[in-house]
């Protein structure tokens, strides 16, 4: 069986490009295994946890596929690894490099998130440059991570069964490296809920400035992607609040979202920002750091005295990489305009 999929493989990658995707291996990473639709050729990739619709074209996926399960996310994660590695089944001619990235300015943004990995091999499977698209630093570090991914995971950890998460990118505004691979315009990410036949889309610019805006109907997502993603029909939007399975309920969070850096204290800024929560234009801030507690908790307790607002304080210490330098001492207030 194992020969038949290797040569039915050599024979995809020697064959013309196809806008019509068969995902043979991993068919059930998808809703009642339906494959989408896409007006784009690509090359379908299948891994342990998630698969891949690549564009050879743009060198980064088109989308992902997962299927997410709570029991599975609770459970103990296996170490990031931070290895990348360029994909070896697809043509080099087609493959994004690592050299591509390189001094590019962007991150390497997973699409299927290294987080969502539930074993070691998945974990390392998520590090191949075709799972990866150039992504603005702050975006992927910021509100990509913490207000995109994040709540996925924590809708998933909530629900029974299983949670469809469909991530990609559109548009091109450029492109790095010698082998031009494209940088897009906007990210999305599709989260179906077939046990409540629901669905909405996080539809984010591809910038270091962007903000959060409420979720877009599957609907919408369908008509700015072209990418036909074969869910029910009558799949509901998700509107207001979200009710978990214990009978809790969960505000879904919207407004726009924005980060303040701060390597020292900066009177002019703090006091920007307290101006802005005095205006009533500041729904809530939560204070990241790392190492430098004493100026996150001089920033909370500024604010707070000020405004009578409480920050939510967050130490954290994310990953570095080749190309990704995290500022241990930086505290950074991540503001939620209403």
């Amino acid at each position: 069986m194992k020969s038949i999929s290797k040569l039915l493989l050599v024979i995809s990658l020697l064959s013309p490009l196809s806008a019509f995707a068969l995902f043979e291996e991993c068919q059930d990473l998808f809703p009642n295994r339906q494959i989408p639709s896409s007006p784009q050729a690509g090359r379908d990739l299948c891994f342990d946890s998630y698969a891949v619709y690549y564009s050879p074209l743009d060198k980064k996926p088109i989308y992902t596929v997962e299927k997410l399960n709570g029991e599975n996310l609770a459970a103990p994660h296996p170490r990031r690894t931070n290895q990348f590695y360029e994909e070896a089944r697809l043509p080099f001619k087609e493959r994004a490099l690592l050299s591509d990235y390189r001094g590019s300015g962007y991150d390497r943004g997973h699409n299927a998130p290294a987080g969502d990995m539930s074993n070691e091999r998945a974990m390392a499977q998520s590090f191949s440059l075709a799972n990866m698209m150039p992504q603005a630093r702050q975006n992927n570090q910021g509100i990509w991570a913490k207000n995109v991914e994040g709540p996925t995971r924590q809708y998933a950890k909530r629900i029974t069964g299983d949670l469809y998460v469909f991530t990609g990118s559109t548009g091109k505004m450029g492109s790095i490296g010698s082998g031009k691979v494209t940088i897009p315009e906007h990210l999305f990410k599709l989260v179906y809920d077939p046990s409540k036949n629901t669905a909405w889309a996080y539809w984010v610019e591809n910038t270091n400035e962007a903000s959060m805006s409420s979720p877009i109907a599957y609907q919408d997502l369908r008509e700015k992607t072209g990418i036909d993603f074969h869910l029910p029909e009558d799949v509901a939007p998700l509107r207001g609040k979200k009710r978990d399975v214990a009978g809790q309920t969960h505000q879904l969070l919207v407004g726009g979202w924005y980060p303040i850096f701060f390597d020292d204290y900066a009177s002019n800024k703090t006091q920007e920002l307290i101006a802005s929560i005095k205006t009533g234009k500041i729904a809530s801030i939560e204070i990241q750091y790392d190492r430098n507690a004493q100026l996150a908790k001089k920033l909370s307790e500024e604010i707070e005295q000020q405004t009578g607002l409480q920050p939510t304080l967050a130490q954290s210490s994310p990953p570095e990489s080749a190309t990704v330098r995290y500022e241990r001492n930086r505290v950074t207030a991540i503001v939620r305009t209403k």
